[in-house]
């Protein structure tokens, strides 16, 4: 039976499904890291910036210098910039510049630019406004905090600086960033591996999704192949019914004889057989006529054969016709409460790892080139054996081929019944 193809929407929608988990997976660990990356950033800046501000405003308060500044400029230099040094290393700051109140240096990391004017606008500072901006000076680009030095009547007598240099805070962010990414990559992990279940799942479901949906085209397949047999056969018997109602019944055999020719059994194949029974038998003897097989029967039944019997027996004759086999037997036997039967054939036979799934509903040994789909009969005579209590097997016949060997129990007889062979 061949196999119905997954159609593109379903194709795509099954990839869509396992590229899924991957895209989350991407777009948390990403969004995770840059809103992390972001927080550090700020974190890193708002440190710095509260670093400058406070060094800059408890120097300002210092008594030692405010006194300092107000004294001539060499004096000046030489009591503060000891003390600016030490506080320039033991804060972590790239410099500590104090001014007079014209915003002339008086301390500064350079020594040549002690005693020159500062080279940005000291106008805010001198304003008595506190702030903290980057600007770019001597040293470079800095963040900077500016406050002014207040005498003890609150006027501006000079200008205390204290900046570090961007390329500073930039280092500092890029060892914050390193310390994050181990666990960045312990995230992306984590979500990998989480991912590759969650996509292990989801292949396993759409498998079992694939094979449903193939099994459910078989039986659309099925379905409409049947619906057509049955309107067909049902036009042939209303065509069956008016000539035998018209009394036509030669020409009522004729139509027969044209639609399924039947090759009629010999005396000694008849017997003292039921009328269905020999019916059937010709029919099968007919159709296995048609494939190039031989037939032969052997039956020794007491009752009427029923219509679960009869189905039986046509699928598993036909069936080993179909199958390639030259010769088919049939042999029926009926005890107490059973029928027992067995069809062999000369074919190529059954193979044991096989055994298990001929009666699987769309299995088949044979080629389907109608595309109507095969696989119907032996599941059929399954079903039907087992509702009626019974058992069918799979062997190696005699003839060379496979056998078949089924019990099919007998409903209660009400009365005697004439014997049949």
């Amino acid at each position: 039976m061949g196999q119905a193809p997954v159609r593109p929407r379903g194709r795509a929608a099954r990839l869509g499904m396992l590229l899924l988990p991957s895209i989350i997976v991407l777009l948390c660990v990403g969004i995770t890291a840059a809103i992390a990356v972001s927080v550090q950033e700020h974190s890193i800046r708002t440190a710095t910036t509260e670093r400058v501000v406070d060094v800059a405003t408890h120097l300002a308060e210092l008594d030692q210098v405010r006194n300092a500044v107000v004294q001539d400029r060499e004096t000046a230099t030489a009591e503060l910039q000891p003390l600016t040094d030490v506080v320039q290393r033991a804060a972590g700051v790239d410099y500590v510049v104090i001014t007079d109140d014209a915003g002339i240096r008086i301390t500064h990391p350079t020594p040549s630019e002690r005693g020159q004017h500062v080279s940005t606008d000291p106008s805010r500072a001198l304003a008595g406004e506190t702030y903290v901006d980057t600007e770019a000076g001597t040293r470079g680009l800095t963040l900077r905090a500016k406050t002014p030095v207040l005498d003890d009547d609150g006027d501006v007598i000079g200008i205390l600086s204290v900046g570090i240099l961007e390329s500073s805070i930039s280092e500092d962010f890029g060892e914050a960033v390193a310390d994050l990414l181990p666990w960045i990559i312990g995230a992306l992990v984590v979500g990998t591996l989480a991912n590759t279940l969650v996509s292990a799942a989801i292949r396993r479901r759409f498998r079992g999704a694939d094979e449903m949906t193939r099994e459910m085209e078989h039986q659309r397949t099925t379905t409409a192949l049947l619906r057509e047999q049955t309107h067909e056969f049902r036009t042939r018997l209303h065509v069956l019914h008016g000539l035998v109602s018209h009394g036509d019944s030669a020409e009522a055999l004729r139509y027969i004889e044209d639609i399924a020719p039947v090759q009629t059994a010999s005396d000694d194949d008849g017997g003292d057989m039921h009328p269905l029974l020999r019916a059937v038998i010709e029919a099968l003897r007919s159709d296995l006529a048609a494939l190039g097989t031989a037939f032969s029967a052997d039956v020794d039944l007491r009752t009427p054969p029923d219509d679960d019997l009869m189905l039986v027996v046509t699928n598993l004759c036909r069936n080993a016709g179909e199958a390639g086999a030259s010769r088919v037997r049939l042999q029926l036997v009926e005890t107490e409460d059973a029928v027992h039967g067995t069809v062999d054939d000369d074919g190529a036979g059954i193979a044991p790892s096989q055994r298990s799934q001929v009666f699987a509903l769309g299995f088949s040994s044979k080629p389907d080139r109608s595309g109507a789909g095969r696989g119907i009969g032996l599941n059929l005579v399954r079903r039907i054996v087992t509702d009626r209590g019974g058992t069918i097997e799979i062997g190696e016949s005699t003839l060379g081929g496979a056998r078949f060997s089924f019990d099919l129990r007998v409903p209660e007889r009400t009365a005697p019944e004439r014997a049949y062979r």
